[in-house]
């Protein structure tokens, strides 16, 4: 049953990353929901069918790639701080350019922040989580899984490029442009709104740290 699970697992994370967002599902939702209301089911959906994938992986028959040994633990370990830095940079702030943004009508080229340095700073995040947790998982299961998840936040920006030049027309150009022109435009809008964000961002990896043997069963202290 555990690779049934598994396979299952992945169909309905699949129809919950697609359906919800096409057409007439979502209208339909957002107008029973309103706007904040579908993004807060949307996250708690893809969240908690996240979780169960994750958990499939642990339950499908072992099939050993390669042997673990302890330094492993650290390649995550280290990589999962500077995942929650992005994280906390990214979430909630104006991009145009990518998902996870938000108020994009208020964005400010010249005080682009972490968009300056990469226009997709969540599948950032998402390929730094997924590759580095590959290494000390090295059964076939969480090869799948977090091989896939890389793959797609590899790849994924350019689908997202393309969607997001459809959507913006002649302004797409233009405004990568001048948000690429100088490195002075990586600094935030708020200097003291970053700090927190960052502040929050250390917070989310001792929560993760804290949680992840009960959400997951394993430490990630090895």
């Amino acid at each position: 049953m555990g690779w049934l699970e598994f396979i299952a697992a992945w169909v309905v994370f699949f129809l919950t990353h697609s359906l919800p967002i096409r057409p007439p599902m979502r209208p339909w939702l957002q107008h029973r929901l309103g706007r904040r209301g579908f993004t807060l089911f949307y996250s708690i959906l893809s969240l908690g069918v996240l979780w169960w994938l994750i958990v499939a992986a642990g339950r499908a028959p072992y099939v050993g790639l390669w042997e673990w040994a302890r330094w492993q633990t650290h390649v995550p370990l280290a990589m999962m701080l500077v995942v929650c830095l992005i994280a906390a940079l990214a979430i909630g702030r104006p991009n145009p350019f990518s998902f996870g943004g938000a108020q994009n009508d208020r964005f400010d080229p010249a005080h682009a922040g972490i968009v300056r340095l990469t226009r997709h700073p969540l599948l950032l995040a998402l390929a730094l989580w997924a590759a580095s947790h590959i290494v000390p998982n090295g059964d076939l299961a969480h090869v799948l899984l977090f091989g896939t998840f890389t793959l797609f936040a590899l790849f994924g920006g350019r689908l997202i490029d393309r969607r997001r030049k459809r959507e913006m027309g002649a302004d797409w150009a233009p405004l990568k442009a001048e948000v690429t022109s100088s490195f002075a435009n990586a600094r935030p809008a708020s200097w003291s709104g970053a700090l927190a964000r960052l502040a929050l961002g250390v917070a989310l990896y001792g929560v993760l740290l804290w949680a992840h043997p009960w959400l997951f069963g394993v430490s990630p202290l090895g």
